[in-house]
């Protein structure tokens, strides 16, 4: 975790210890949505399925996941944006949703004026891996190897969930500080992606831990490096991106869950504690940490603050990578 998000987490967990907020006079009266940035079956939907199954459990009305991936993670984004302020349809993205600000020319919301985030719920690593057909077993021979492919035919391609996530961003800023090139695979969703790179049609993805590790430990990708300043709790014996060949690389992912502008503050503050309850529970981090997932379960205002700075940072990245916003 970097500095950050260290002091985020710190600052907030002073809330710990306060008591359970009262759920508002006549709310939840029905279901409540979860507007899931992704595909079923990645890391982003997996830990919507178990919170949202703990949500029910205190709610007493059933917390629904829908799925809406696509353009970069803006369709099932630009769905909440438009959704009733009133509780009920809710939004669990990715670090996607401060990257596609500095991707797109134009989206069809404004990440700061039609959201109130209510916290930044985890935070993982990148995982840098490839298919077991590749023949680099570290970053340094990853490197070489595409230096040596440079003038062939047939270029490494390196999957993503889309132009514009986190995988992207985090790969192409890996290939401009090593200075070589890959050909970009955009999929339509990261477990997509990973189904792409499991059957051989890509060579690369970085992409969250959660999304990744499973199917390393189940032997069918190879994990090269992690892309935090420090090794991963949850896979200590896998090296830094930088300690393993690129110095000074560091790319992460976060998992965040937000409301349509205008929410009532009484509802935002009771599925502010409660969600964050969830995520302090001692079994909920440590199934959580078993995917690589560290619970951050900070406040509104320092979820807010953070975005700002993301989109901030990640223009600069763009600009930077020379990545021409689409």
């Amino acid at each position: 975790m970097n500095h950050a998000i260290r002091l985020i987490a710190a600052a907030t967990m002073l809330s710990a210890a306060l008591p359970a907020a009262p759920a508002p006079a006549g709310y939840p009266a029905q279901p409540l949505r979860f507007v899931v940035t992704t595909a079923p079956g990645g890391g982003l939907d997996t830990f919507a399925r178990l919170i949202s199954k703990e949500l029910t459990a205190r709610a007493g009305q059933q917390v629904v996941v829908e799925n809406r991936p696509g353009a970069g993670t803006t369709i099932g984004t630009a769905a909440v944006a438009r959704a009733k302020p009133d509780g009920y349809t809710l939004l669990l993205d990715t670090a996607a949703f401060a990257i596609t600000p500095a991707i797109y020319r134009r989206i069809p919301y404004d990440p700061l004026r039609d959201f109130a985030p209510i916290t930044m719920a985890v935070f993982t690593p990148n995982l840098m891996v490839v298919h077991p057909s590749v023949p680099a077993r570290s970053v340094r021979e990853l490197i070489a190897l595409a230096k040596a492919s440079a003038d062939k035919k047939d270029p490494i391609l390196y999957a993503s969930g889309g132009n514009g996530t986190n995988g992207h961003l985090a790969t192409a800023l890996f290939l401009s500080l090593a200075k070589i090139r890959m050909t970009h695979v955009p999929y339509k969703s990261g477990s997509l992606g990973v189904i792409g790179l499991i059957s051989g049609e890509v060579a690369l993805m970085i992409d969250s831990m959660s999304s990744l590790m499973p199917h390393v430990r189940a032997g069918k990708l190879r994990a090269l490096g992690v892309s935090s300043a420090r090794r991963a709790a949850a896979a200590p014996g896998i090296p830094t991106i930088a300690e393993a060949g690129m110095p000074g690389y560091e790319s992460a992912q976060w998992y965040g869950l937000f409301a349509p502008a205008g929410t009532p503050q009484e509802i935002l503050a009771w599925l502010h504690r409660e969600t964050t309850a969830i995520l302090r529970a001692p079994n909920i981090k440590e199934r959580l940490a078993i995917d690589g997932l560290e619970v951050v379960a900070n406040s509104p205002e320092a979820f807010a603050a953070s975005i700002k700075a993301e989109i901030a940072k990640w223009t600069k990245v763009v600009k930077a990578i020379g990545i021409e916003p689409m």
